[in-house]
C-alpha cells in the first residue's frame, strides 16, 4: 500500500514537472521570439527626392509594395521623407532620421567620409541630368560657359561633381563660372525668371524648362561622363547588421519595382505625376527625352562612384580617400537574386 502511494506520488510529481516544462518552454521561446521581433524596426523611414531618377521608390510606395513586402519582417508602417537634393538628405541620415535612402552616390561619399554608418546596396539609375542655357545664350563648347551663372544642386551632389569634373577635363577655369546651389524648383524658377544663364539639373526639370521654352538643352550628363553613377539605394549599417533578412527583402522590392517601371513607363509616369503633382505631359516628355536608365545592380556604379570619391577629395569636399569597400556592400544584392 505504501509502495502504491509512493508510486502515485512520484507519477503526479513527474506529470507536474512535465507540464511545467511544457508551459515554461513555449513561453520562454515565445518571449525570445517576441524580444527578437521587438528589437527590429516597426516603421521603415525612407528618404527620397521628387525626381524621375527615383521613380522606383515612389511606385513601390504608391502600389503598397513596401508595406506588403516588409510586413512579414515586422514592419507595420512606411514613413517617407522628401528632400530637394542629396546633401540635406544625407544630413538627415547622419542625424538618424532615416533608415534607407534613395540618393545620389556623390552625397553618400561625403556623408560616409563624415562618419555615416551605411553602405550602397543597389543602384537606382545612371545618367539623367541635362545642362540647359537660356535661349538668348550661345553655346559653342565647355569654354563658352566661362562668365556665365549656372544653377545646380549644392556642393557635393552628383550634378555638382559631374559638371565640375567635365569642365576641368575640358580646360575650363571653374572659378570663372558662378555656381548657385539650389533645389530643383528654385533652379527652374531662376532660369525661367532670367536670374541665371543656365541650369544643370536631373529630370524631369529639364523637360519642364524646354516645354516652357525658357531653356535649351546643350549637353546631357551621359555626354559629360558616359554611364556615370547617379542615384543609389543606401542602407544604414545598423539595419545591415541587425536585420539582414529585411534588407534582403528591401532589395528584392527595389528590383521588382525597377523592372516594373522599365516595363510600364507610361503607368510609372502617371503614378509619379499624381504623387508629385507635376504635369503628366512634362513627366512623359522627360522619360522620352532623358539619357538615363533605371537599374538595380550596384556593380554598374562602382567605378564611377570611386572616381567621384577621388574628385571629392581633389575638390576638398572630403579629407580622406574612400575605397569600394568603404562605400558598397554588393553581397546583399547577390543574395537577393539567389534562388529561394
Amino acid at each position: 500500500m505504501i509502495a502504491l502511494r509512493r508510486f502515485v506520488f512520484m507519477a503526479i510529481l513527474a506529470a507536474v514537472v512535465v507540464l511545467s516544462l511544457g508551459c515554461i518552454s513555449p513561453t520562454d521561446e515565445g518571449g525570445k521570439a517576441a524580444e527578437k521581433k521587438s528589437a527590429g524596426i516597426t516603421t521603415l523611414r525612407i528618404g527620397y527626392q521628387p525626381s524621375t531618377h527615383q521613380i522606383a521608390e515612389i511606385v513601390a510606395a504608391e502600389k503598397g509594395w513596401w508595406k506588403e513586402d516588409l510586413q512579414p519582417f515586422g514592419v507595420s508602417s512606411i514613413e517617407e521623407k522628401e528632400f530637394q537634393s542629396g546633401p540635406p538628405e544625407m544630413q538627415a541620415m547622419l542625424a538618424g532620421a532615416i533608415d534607407i535612402a534613395y540618393v545620389g552616390t556623390a552625397p553618400t561619399i561625403t556623408a560616409i567620409a563624415e562618419g555615416l554608418d551605411a553602405k550602397i546596396v543597389a543602384s537606382v539609375n545612371i545618367n539623367g541630368s541635362d545642362l540647359l542655357l537660356r535661349p538668348d545664350k550661345e553655346y559653342s563648347g565647355p569654354k563658352s560657359l566661362e562668365g556665365m551663372s549656372i544653377a545646380t544642386f549644392p556642393a557635393g551632389s552628383i550634378q555638382d561633381i559631374v559638371i565640375k569634373k567635365w569642365l576641368e577635363d575640358n580646360g575650363v577655369d571653374i572659378s570663372k563660372i558662378t555656381f548657385h546651389g539650389m533645389g530643383p524648383g528654385e533652379a527652374v524658377t531662376a532660369i525661367e525668371a532670367g536670374k541665371v544663364d543656365g541650369v544643370f539639373l536631373p529630370h524631369p526639370s529639364p523637360s519642364k524648362i524646354e516645354l516652357d521654352k525658357k531653356g535649351i538643352t546643350v549637353v546631357q550628363s551621359g555626354e559629360m561622363w558616359p554611364h556615370h553613377a547617379c542615384c543609389s539605394l543606401l542602407v544604414s549599417g545598423k539595419l545591415l547588421r541587425e536585420q539582414p533578412d529585411l534588407v534582403d527583402q528591401i532589395i528584392k522590392t527595389h528590383i521588382r519595382t525597377t523592372e516594373y517601371v522599365n516595363a510600364n513607363p507610361d503607368e510609372a509616369a502617371e503614378i509619379y505625376a499624381k504623387r508629385t503633382k507635376q504635369d503628366l505631359a512634362v513627366v512623359k516628355a522627360s522619360i522620352e527625352r532623358w539619357d538615363g536608365e533605371w537599374v538595380s545592380n550596384p556593380e554598374i556604379q562602382i567605378s564611377s562612384t570611386v572616381e567621384y570619391a577621388r574628385v571629392d577629395k581633389q575638390l576638398g569636399y572630403i579629407n580622406k580617400s574612400l575605397s569600394e569597400d568603404d562605400l558598397f556592400d554588393s553581397s546583399f544584392y547577390h543574395q537577393a537574386l539567389a534562388p529561394a
